[in-house]
């Protein structure tokens, strides 16, 4: 239910109603869309107050969010691959991706970006898998299974079972990123919470581990194509 801004309301916002919504919450999309979350009974005005009473906060989330979307934008015809930079090439009748050195050959037409989010999947396989052994390897753990996934949010997860499960995003971030990341899901083998052994065993492991999940709660918005 989209709510169009006012004089007292900078913001235009969507309402959603949720049976599970205990309380009011407010999300900020990467595209600039915010949303307000209310529970089924709770009367509609509470939508505005809450975006009243958070608006600084909404501010620089959209702030952020241009931001981010500027980052993407100034690429032009290149993608991020673990720090690196890849010149995009179009060429007519290809319809598989192929890296050779610094170009990536992409198919020419609507069908590019397809292409290349399944050429980041193959390569995500490959470059975690490499990563995990290792970690395992070095930390004397053990894994059942690995998963590449698309999620929104999650970059990583670990089950009790040992099954692990990564985002093929983070291949758009630096690689000490990636690291981090692989590193804090092998960490959950030994401890499956966030308690003060776990963070010990993280910075051990990856001494640098505030930076780079600062590094990526601050650029989520740019892994994208």
């Amino acid at each position: 239910m989209p709510q169009p801004a006012d004089q007292a309301t900078l913001h235009s916002y969507d309402v959603r109603r949720s049976d599970r919504a205990r309380r009011v919450r407010i999300t900020v999309d990467r595209d600039g869309t915010v949303e307000v979350v209310l529970p089924q009974r709770m009367p509609l005005r509470a939508a505005e107050e809450a975006v009243q009473e958070l608006r600084p906060w909404i501010d620089r989330r959209l702030a952020e969010a241009g931001r981010q979307r500027a980052a993407v934008l100034a690429r032009g015809d290149t993608l991020p691959y673990l720090g690196q930079t890849l010149n995009v090439c179009a060429e007519p009748g290809r319809s598989r991706v192929t890296r050779r050195g610094d170009t990536l050959l992409v198919p020419d037409g609507a069908d590019a970006r397809d292409a290349i989010e399944r050429w980041y999947r193959r390569m995500a396989r490959d470059e975690f898998r490499t990563r995990l052994d290792l970690a395992c390897a070095i930390g004397g753990f053990s894994y059942t299974r690995l998963t590449i996934r698309d999620q929104r949010t999650r970059w990583g997860s670990c089950s009790r079972g040992g099954a692990m499960s990564f985002n093929w995003r983070l291949l758009l971030a630096p690689e000490p990123v990636l690291d981090y990341v692989v590193w804090h899901e092998v960490c959950h083998l030994a401890f499956m919470d966030h308690s003060p052994r776990f963070w010990g065993l993280v910075a051990r492991y990856c001494p640098d581990h505030r930076e780079q999940a600062a590094w990526l709660r601050r650029n989520a918005g740019t892994l994208v194509l």
